[in-house]
C-alpha cells in the first residue's frame, strides 16, 4: 500500500518525483523519501516522516537533482514509522531501493547478510534486499544481473526500483504480487506503482506481469518473464482525464467523489442494458456459456467491497434462485474449503491489487472452481488479468481513501451481473425490464439525494460531541448500515457498529442511551413494519432517532427521532440509493470534527500487503 515513483531522462527528475508522491498520498503513508544520480554519480538521498510536504521543504536547494532518481511513500510494515526505516533504503553509497509489499524471509536473509559483514541501519524487510542485491552486484557487475540473481532468493510480496551510482543511466524494476506500472515517454522512461503518479508526463502506460523484470532507461525499455525469456507488453493509453484526479471546486475529494455517482453510475450501465434487459455480452464473450451451468456463487472481497458482495447475496439468491456466499479475502485464503459443483468465484476490488483478495483468487483456481469473475475499477489490474469474467466498473480515479463511488459502481455492476445469472435459471423478462428500469432512474435518484447535502451537514452536528454510533437496517440494508458504520469511523473516528435492527433485543440495545445515535435506513419495502418496531424499541430505551426514510414510508419526526425524507425508490436499486446520504452524513461529522478526510489516520488506499 506504499508508493512507488521513478524516472530516468535527460532532464532533472526532482520535480517528477515529488509530484508523483503528491499524487499517492491517497494511498495512505506514515514517511516519504527521494534518492537520485547527480552529475558527479553520486546517490543523493533525502527521507522525512509525515508528509510528502516534508520532503518537498528538506531537499529545497538541497542538491536533490540528477537525471535518474527513485521516490517512495510508505506505510510501516517492519519497524516504526521513522527516519531510518523510511525508504529508499541503500547498500552502501552506491546503491539505493524503493520496495512495496513483504519479504517473509528477510530475518533469515538479515542474519546470513551481516554475518558476511553488511551493516543494518534499519528494522525493515527492505534493507534486507538492498544488501542482497549489492552483494549479487559485487559478484556480476550488472545491475539487471544483480537484481535477478537476488530476486530468486525472496520470498513475499513485493515490487522494486532499484538503481545504482555505478551505473547512472538507468534503473531495473520488477514485481512479484505487488504492482508496478512503466510510463512510456518521449526521450524518458518512469515507473510507479500507480499511472496516476505519472499523468504530468505521459498518458501511455505498460503493465507489468507477475514475475516479470525490467530494464528502464531514457530511450528503451527492456522486459523478461519469470523464466527470463524478452516480452513485450501492450502499450495502454489512459483513459480518464487528469482533472479526474484534481479537487476541483470541492474542499476535498471525498466530497468531489460522492457528487460524482450519479455520472460514474451512468458510465457503469452504458453499454450492459438497453431499456428493458441487460447485455450478457458485455460480461465476456464467453459470459453465455460460464453463466448457464453456475450452481453456486462464491463472493470473496475486502472493507467496503465485502459489504457490496452482502448486498449481492439478497439480489442472487432472490433474483437468480443461486445460493451465494460471501467471505472475507484474509479469512478465506486461510481455511479449508468445500466446494460446490459449478461454483463460480467471483471478486470485487476497486483497485485490482487487493493483496488477500489476489492470493484467494489464486488459490481458487487451484481448487478447482468453474470460473473467476471480477468486478474492479482498474483495467490492467492483476485481478482482471488473472479473472475469466470482468465488468469493469467505470469510477474512475478514486482519491479518498474512504470508498464512495467505487461501491455504488460495484453495487450497479454486481446488479447488472445479477440479472445476467438470473436469465439463466428463469427470470421473467418482465421482471427484468422492471429492474432494468429501476437502474436507469438510479443516477437522478442519487442527483435528488445529493439535493439534501446541506439538510444532512444540518444533522450532522447531532454527532459533533459523540464518541459512538449505532447503525440499523434490515435485509439488504443491513449491509448498507455496516457501511454506514464504517464510513463514519474511518474519516470521523467516531466508534460505530452496525447490526441488523432485529439483533438489537439480543444484545445491542444495552447500549442505548441519549448518547448513543441510533442510524437506521428505513426504505418502503416489505420489513418496514418490522423495522418501525425495532425503531420504538430505541425510542422506550432514551436513543436519540435519525433516520433515513422512504418519503412515503410515514415514518414521522417527533421528539428524538430527526427523519430525512429520501425519493421513493424501486426495492432492488434502494441499496444503493440509501449509501449516498450515509456517506454524506460520514463526511459533515468528519468536517466539523476536524479530521483529515480524504487521509485519516492508520489506513491506506490500496491494501497491498495481507
Amino acid at each position: 500500500m506504499c508508493g512507488i515513483v521513478g524516472a530516468v531522462s535527460e532532464r532533472d527528475v526532482q520535480g517528477i518525483l515529488l509530484e508523483g508522491l503528491r499524487r499517492l498520498e491517497y494511498r495512505g503513508y506514515d514517511s516519504a523519501g527521494m534518492a537520485v544520480i547527480d552529475g558527479r554519480q553520486a546517490i543523493n538521498r533525502a527521507r522525512e516522516v509525515g508528509k510528502v510536504a516534508a520532503l518537498a521543504d528538506a531537499i529545497t536547494g538541497n542538491g536533490l537533482e540528477g537525471a535518474a532518481g527513485i521516490a517512495h511513500t510508505r506505510w510501516a510494515t517492519h519497524g516504526e514509522p521513522s527516519q531510518i526505516n523510511a525508504h529508499p533504503h541503500m547498500s552502501g553509497d552506491r546503491l539505493a531501493i524503493v520496495h512495496n509489499g513483504i519479504i517473509e524471509n528477510y530475518q533469515e536473509l538479515r542474519e546470513e547478510l551481516k554475518a558476511e559483514g553488511f551493516e543494518f541501519t534499519s528494522q525493515t524487510d527492505t534493507e534486507v534486499v538492498a544488501h542482497l542485491i549489492e552483494k549479487q552486484f559485487r559478484l556480476s557487475n550488472s545491475l539487471y544481473e544483480a537484481v535477478s540473481t537476488a530476486i530468486e532468493r525472496l520470498r513475499g510480496a513485493f515490487a522494486l526500483a532499484v538503481i545504482h551510482a555505478d551505473e547512472p543511466d538507468h534503473m531495473v524494476v520488477c514485481r512479484e504480487g505487488s504492482p508496478l506500472v512503466v510510463g512510456v515517454g518521449i526521450g524518458e522512461n518512469f515507473i510507479a506503482s500507480d499511472q496516476l503518479a505519472l499523468l504530468p508526463v505521459t498518458d501511455r502506460f505498460m503493465f507489468l506481469e507477475e514475475g516479470d523484470i525490467a530494464d528502464i532507461r531514457r530511450d528503451r525499455i527492456e522486459i523478461h518473464d519469470r523464466n527470463k525469456q524478452p516480452v513485450e507488453r501492450a502499450v495502454i493509453r489512459f483513459e480518464h482525464s487528469q482533472d479526474a484526479a484534481e479537487k476541483g471546486e470541492y474542499r476535498h475529494f471525498m466530497l468531489k467523489e460522492i457528487h460524482e455517482q450519479p455520472r460514474v453510475i451512468r458510465a457503469t450501465t452504458e453499454g450492459r442494458v438497453t431499456n428493458t434487459r441487460v447485455l450478457e455480452q458485455a460480461l465476456g464473450t464467453q459470459a453465455g456459456n460460464l453463466l448457464e451451468d453456475v450452481r453456486h456463487v462464491q463472493i470473496i472481497a475486502c472493507g467496503t467491497s465485502y459489504h457490496a458482495g452482502m448486498v449481492a447475496r439478497y439480489w442472487i439468491e432472490e433474483l437468480a434462485g443461486v445460493p451465494c456466499s460471501v467471505e472475507v479475502a484474509s479469512e478465506f485464503r486461510y481455511r479449508k474449503h468445500v466446494i460446490q459443483p459449478d461454483t463460480l468465484f467471483l471478486c470485487i476490488s476497486q483497485s485490482g491489487e487487493t493483496a488477500d483478495t489476489l492470493a484467494a483468487l489464486r488459490q481458487a483456481k487451484k481448487a478447482g472452481f468453474r470460473a473467476a469473475m471480477a468486478i474492479c475499477n482498474v483495467p490492467g489490474s492483476s485481478l482482471v488479468r488473472e479473472s475469466d469474467l470482468v465488468i469493469m466498473t467505470q469510477a474512475g480515479p478514486e482519491i479518498g481513501v474512504a470508498s464512495t463511488k467505487a461501491f455504488t459502481t460495484q453495487l450497479t455492476a454486481l446488479l447488472i451481473f445479477t440479472l445476467a445469472l438470473a436469465r439463466h435459471n428463469g427470470l421473467e423478462e418482465s421482471r427484468e425490464a422492471e429492474i432494468v428500469e429501476a437502474i436507469r432512474l438510479l443516477p437522478s435518484q442519487v442527483d435528488q439525494v445529493l439535493a439534501l447535502d446541506g439538510d444532512i451537514a444540518e444533522m450532522s452536528k447531532s454527532f459533533m460531541d459523540k464518541n459512538h454510533s449505532l447503525f440499523l437496517g434490515r435485509g439488504a440494508m443491513f449491509p448498507v448500515a455496516l457501511e454506514g458504520a464504517l464510513k463514519l469511523k474511518e474519516i470521523s473516528y467516531i466508534h460505530a457498529e452496525a447490526y441488523p435492527a432485529g439483533e438489537l433485543k439480543h444484545g445491542p440495545l444495552a447500549l442505548v442511551d441519549g448518547e448513543m445515535p441510533v442510524v437506521t435506513v428505513a426504505p418502503n419495502n416489505e420489513l418496514l413494519e418490522k423495522l418501525k418496531s425495532n425503531l420504538e424499541e430505541v425510542r422506550a430505551r432514551g436513543g436519540e432517532l435519525f433516520v433515513f426514510a422512504d418519503q412515503a414510508a410515514d415514518v414521522r419526526p417527533q421528539e428524538g427521532i430527526h427523519v430525512m425524507p429520501l425519493p421513493s425508490v424501486h426495492p432492488i436499486t434502494s441499496p444503493i440509493v440509501y449509501t449516498v446520504p450515509l456517506q454524506l452524513l460520514s463526511y459533515h461529522v468528519a468536517v466539523l470534527k476536524g479530521t483529515d478526510v480524504d487521509q485519516p489516520r492508520n489506513l491506506a488506499k490500496s491494501v497491498t500487503v495481507e
